[in-house]
């Protein structure tokens, strides 16, 4: 547990586009004071702060000495060394995902931080949207099958790793929540890439109960669609629509019809930070948690290993 009472005070590592929106929920939420934000790229830095209040540190050392919590949303390559430094000064850590670049450093952080007491939740947002639906409801039937399209236009962001650790892994991760376990074989096929970094991307995972996970995920494709259908083994299924927030289901079962109304389903990036704030103040969350992260990261690892995909230049 990082701190028992509020406010907690928190900063940022990485000035980018995602941590402009942590710097955005930290300063609004009542529970936190934002401290400020390190980047490298000082401009960077500075814009973030005008925008957000707080302070535009020099140094990552001076950042993590002022605060109680960070989030870290550097690119991905960098995220162990955040982390770790955070953690190692006794500061809980959120990370947006993916936990970091390799196996080895995400289990490392999840080690350091259980042995230290401290919380690292990743920026698993969707999770967040399925729990509005009621989709981790315990009482639904048994999940047979999944299939999932997260599909994306062009941009410079994430250029650094692969879609599958940039944009399928929303979907890794909900996949496996919902089986409750890693998978047990895993198939996949490379589309369109760069130098062998996939930018196209059909995986096909099975789990040890005999329930199965089809996903594709693009970043070259002409327009954004973010689809996911689940069967039951009762015959009852429900497909999800993210971008519109909507879903059908075959035979009533029992979820909110009125979820994109709830706070959580509206803005979940906000959800995440209100249940990692809560986490580090010792209450109960629903966020991601460490292990679920490197879970997630360790699947798309070995979907692009099955592909031929590189993960990361």
């Amino acid at each position: 547990m990082t701190h028992t009472t509020s406010p907690l005070r928190a900063g940022v590592i990485g000035a980018g586009v995602f941590g402009g929106y942590h710097a955005a929920k930290y300063a609004a939420h009542e529970r936190t004071q934002f401290v400020g934000v390190f980047d490298p790229v000082s401009d960077h830095a500075r814009n973030l702060v005008e925008a957000h209040g707080g302070a535009a540190f020099s140094s990552l050392h001076d950042l993590i000495d002022a605060v109680d919590v960070v989030t870290v949303a550097s690119p991905a390559v960098f995220h162990h060394d955040g982390a770790k430094r955070a953690l190692l000064a006794g500061k809980s850590v959120l990370i947006e995902k993916p936990i970091a670049a390799t196996v080895e450093e995400g289990e490392e952080l999840v080690e350091l931080a259980r042995s230290k007491g401290l919380i690292i939740q990743i920026g698993h947002q969707e999770r967040f949207v399925f729990e509005a639906m009621g989709l981790f409801n315990k009482a639904l039937p048994k999940v047979q099958a999944l299939e999932a399209h997260r599909m994306g236009t062009p941009s410079a962001r994430n250029l650094d790793v692969s879609v599958t650790l940039d944009l399928m892994i929303h979907d890794i991760d909900l996949a496996l929540a919902l089986a409750g376990s890693e998978p047990v074989k895993i198939e996949a096929d490379m589309g369109e890439n760069r130098a062998g970094l996939a930018d196209h991307i059909t995986a096909f995972l099975t789990f040890a109960d005999g329930s199965t996970a089809r996903l594709e995920s693009s970043r070259v494709a002409r327009d954004r669609d973010r689809v996911m259908s689940v069967d039951f083994a009762n015959g009852d299924e429900v497909e999800v629509d993210f971008i519109a927030k909507t879903f059908k289901t075959s035979n009533g079962l029992p979820l909110n019809p009125d979820f994109a109304e709830t706070a959580m389903a509206k803005d979940s990036l906000g959800a995440n930070v209100d249940a990692f704030i809560r986490a580090a103040l010792g209450e109960t969350t629903t966020g991601a948690s460490g292990a679920d992260g490197l879970a997630a990261m360790r699947t798309a690892l070995a979907i692009d290993a099955a592909a031929g995909s590189r993960s990361r230049f």
